[in-house]
């Protein structure tokens, strides 16, 4: 029997190892192949690159453990550009899973970049029937949140004593897993057009192409490939910022393997064609 004889009989199991070696190689060894970054995410970077120290950015990371491998490296991403260059951070999760992981994602990050809390960055926290306290946030901060998730009394926090509102701020950023990412654009640009970028899961990114297209969004980050671009993007090297370039690295080798299978089944197809 030849060898294109054999390879239509392979055994999947073989198929399966080899899928599986591919699969794990890459938790051991980071390689951190190059990410094609696309327009709808470098506008995000370039928008903050242009802030300058002592700016402010509204941020509403929303999503929880179960979203945290495509989202968690895209929050992690912007918040160091964000510390990196003196940039406040104000800060709510009106998703209700989401706070905790909303709180140690930027008390993580902050620490790293050495930033005080009440001075660099505020988290607000949440509050229920998240429509309604966007639109209060867009009068006032305080409406919503008279006390941060701490317990402290917002006017207290020296940050806080020159916002107000939204148009104290540059822009607002969701990195969003729900469909609370509509009440931003239809609560939050569509009432107070202030600029909105968003953060979603792959399987929602299409949806928000639409309102990219139409200007409701400025920036869109979708998926695990959007949160490696950002990683790219922030130029910090090693597995332990790049968590999305891992990712990415694993799922490249697996269809790289999986496409070297369909392509070789196809030539020994036609290689044996006829034969009995």
């Amino acid at each position: 029997m030849g060898f294109f004889e054999k390879m239509r009989q392979i055994d999947r199991r073989w198929i399966f190892l080899a899928v599986g070696v591919a699969i794990i190689l890459p938790f051991f060894f980071y390689i951190g192949l190059p990410i094609k970054v696309t327009p709808e995410v470098k506008v995000l970077y370039d928008s903050v690159e242009r802030l300058k120290p002592g700016d402010v950015v509204f941020f509403a990371p929303e999503y929880d453990p179960g979203t945290i491998p495509e989202l968690q490296p895209m929050c992690h991403a912007f918040l160091r550009q964000c510390f990196s260059k003196g940039i406040k951070i104000v800060a709510v999760c009106l998703f209700q899973l989401g706070p905790a992981q909303a709180e140690q994602d930027l008390t993580l990050i902050a620490k790293e970049y050495n930033q005080k809390y009440g001075v660099d960055y505020v988290y607000l926290g949440y509050k229920p029937y998240p429509e309604t306290v966007i639109l209060n946030m867009g009068e006032d901060f305080r409406k919503s949140f008279p006390k941060d998730y701490y317990g402290n009394l917002v006017d207290t926090l020296p940050m806080m004593r020159n916002l107000k509102n939204y148009s104290d701020t540059k822009m607002i950023i969701s990195i969003n897993a729900t469909s609370g990412a509509d009440y931003w654009i239809r609560s939050a640009h569509g009432r107070y057009n202030i600029p909105l970028g968003l953060g979603v899961t792959a399987v929602m990114a299409t949806d928000y192409y639409t309102y990219l297209q139409s200007g409701q969004l400025f920036a869109l980050v979708g998926g695990m490939k959007g949160a490696a671009e950002m990683e790219q993007l922030v130029g910090l090297e090693g597995k332990k910022y790049n968590r999305a370039t891992a990712r990415m690295d694993i799922q490249n080798f697996a269809h790289l393997v999986i496409i070297f299978f369909v392509i070789l089944g196809n030539v020994a197809y036609f290689a044996t064609w006829g034969k009995k």
